[in-house]
């Protein structure tokens, strides 16, 4: 049998996702839902700690417990920079940098980037944050050849926006989801439950004329990203 306060978190987690608690609504105080689950208010506690550890929830001090304003959305339409999603939904992105590696590519990157068994690319891992909240762990891997001009920064902080400064035009990506359960490696990075579901993207994306620039596998948090698609 589970947890009490897992099944609470399933339950309140259901009841937003279906709509009958909105966007912005306050939450009924601690002890009215620990009445309402007939649980101590601790264990109460327990269950709304982790909604507001997956961006679920959000505490305003002073004022009470929220449903979160909406997830950071990626459109499913051309190549656009995590970066540029989290601004353009009014939130502060930022980036910590896991590692940072110059490696011969593995057998993936040599069949997605086109590059040799003997080049070199630039494989680092990085957990993206939007207003600090930690929403994606991805490695990514970029033919040595193309950047190697550029800073360590510019690379690992706004690769998309270097590369335009720098005169490459960007074309289309290829993206490849699917749903699978966080690693415990993972699920420490993104502040989650091991085992949590995530949002799995493979995306290898090209300049204008074709050419594959970056071969990126990342893990979304589901509850604080989503994919919707626009046709034309």
């Amino acid at each position: 049998m589970l947890p009490a306060y897992i099944r609470i978190h399933d339950q309140i987690k259901k009841e937003i996702d279906e709509g009958l608690w909105k966007i912005g609504t306050r939450l009924p105080s601690e002890r009215d839902l620990a009445d309402r689950f007939e649980v101590s208010r601790m264990t109460l506690r327990q269950a709304v700690t982790l909604l507001v550890e997956e961006g679920i929830l959000e505490r305003r001090v002073g004022s009470g417990t929220y449903v979160a304003s909406s997830r950071v959305q990626e459109k499913m339409r051309g190549t656009t920079s995590f970066t540029e999603i989290v601004k353009s939904q009014g939130k502060t992105p930022s980036t910590k940098v896991v590692s940072y590696k110059r490696v011969h590519p593995s057998e993936q990157e040599i069949k997605f980037l086109d590059v040799k068994p003997n080049a070199y690319v630039i494989r680092m891992e990085r957990v993206r944050y939007a207003d600090d909240i930690p929403v994606v762990f991805e490695v990514a891997a970029i033919p040595e050849k193309i950047i190697k001009n550029f800073k360590k920064e510019d690379i690992t902080k706004h690769f998309f926006q270097t590369l335009t400064d720098n005169g490459f035009v960007i074309g289309k990506s290829q993206q490849t989801i699917s749903a699978s359960n966080a690693s415990e490696t993972t699920a420490d990075y993104l502040a989650i439950s091991r085992g949590h579901a995530v949002l799995s993207l493979t995306q290898i994306s090209f300049f204008e004329d074709g050419r594959p620039f970056e071969y990126v596998r990342s893990q979304y948090v589901g509850d604080r990203f989503e994919f919707y698609l626009e046709n034309k």
